[in-house]
């Protein structure tokens, strides 16, 4: 194994031209951590507001970018025993995974699903760990429950679509253009509204019926909470993972005493090493077997050489893509 390793530095932040191909020692694995050889890295949100200096990583998080590799486990601290040294895995970091090599706790660490490829399995762990812990976590999503997925062409919508039809929920997702429209259909999403188009409230709310909304994920906040919160039912639950429109809005909150509303929201990264472990436990239980029974699939929209990581990062803020944007690290 090679001393250095190539890996994506973004210096003080800025726009995806600030990131450039570097070098680096390699990180060593501490206690409980593993040394993963990176074959791919997923592209997330988070990645670009840390680029640009609005997300900085948690205390002792790497500071480089990735949040999620798939590859080969290379070496190991003495007290990990459930992974071996040429285990392939896929991981959910606490940064660096834009990078030949990441350490990762182990705990974060699941085996590739049946019949995915390391591409496909580096898709999976910022978005299912974030989608099981809301909306399966926080909200308790329940079969028969009507379930709205804002952004359903992304990552975390596409994911969301198909766990909560997975799980027997009816599910409504927002999407742009025809495109998105199709791709979500064939994911099995029972109602597909273009919010460019149409009033996508106005249109779940008719559609919805009587028991309205049970669930609702969002991550465009903005003057979407009070429509949010409008259609929920009785007991719904509104779990908030972003705000791409802004977190501060005048709300009548009315909505919350009068429907006994749950309003909730987490974010991911900040979250101990323990609770992530507990998440990666209850996924391997619950959620890989469907992998194998052929009821969940990904989508990759894009797959780009790592040192072309800007355009990856241009095509995620562009909202063109539909399923996950890739970085092929290992040539």
């Amino acid at each position: 194994m090679k001393d250095t390793m190539k890996y994506i530095d973004h210096g003080q932040g800025g726009p995806s031209s600030c990131m450039q191909i570097k070098q680096a020692p390699l990180p060593q694995p501490k206690v409980g951590e593993v040394l993963i050889e990176v074959a791919y890295a997923g592209v997330n949100r988070p990645d670009v507001f840390q680029r640009m200096g609005a997300y900085p990583p948690p205390p002792g998080a790497s500071p480089v970018l990735g949040l999620e590799v798939a590859g080969l486990i290379v070496a190991k601290s003495d007290d990990v025993t459930h992974w071996q040294i040429g285990d392939a895995v896929c991981a959910l970091t606490q940064g660096g995974g834009y990078a030949e090599y990441c350490a990762v706790p182990a705990s974060q660490c699941l085996p590739i699903p049946q019949g995915l490829s390391l591409a496909a399995a580096a898709a999976l762990p910022e978005n299912y760990f974030t989608v099981w812990s809301n909306v399966f976590g926080r909200s308790g999503l329940k079969a028969g429950e009507n379930f709205l997925a804002h952004g359903g062409a992304g990552g975390i919508g596409y994911t969301a679509i198909q766990l909560a039809k997975a799980f027997g929920a009816k599910v409504f997702t927002t999407v742009a253009g025809d495109d998105q429209i199709k791709a979500v259909q064939k994911l099995g999403a029972d109602v597909v509204l273009d919010y460019l188009t149409q009033d996508w409230a106005q249109e779940v709310a008719a559609l919805a019926g009587a028991q309205d909304i049970n669930c609702i994920l969002d991550f465009v906040g903005g003057p979407y909470i009070q429509k949010n919160l409008k259609l929920l039912a009785r007991n719904g639950r509104l779990v908030q993972i972003a705000f791409l429109q802004g977190s501060r809005i005048e709300l009548d909150c009315l909505p919350i005493l009068t429907k006994n509303l749950t309003f909730t929201g987490s974010m991911l990264r900040p979250r101990s090493i323990e609770e992530k472990a507990a998440i990666a436990k209850a996924l391997l239980e619950n959620v890989w077997p469907l992998f194998a029974a052929k009821k969940l699939s990904v989508l990759i929209s894009a797959v780009f050489p790592l040192a072309e990581a800007a355009k990856a990062h241009d095509l995620m803020e562009s909202s063109g893509h539909i399923g996950k944007i890739v970085l092929k690290v290992i040539q």
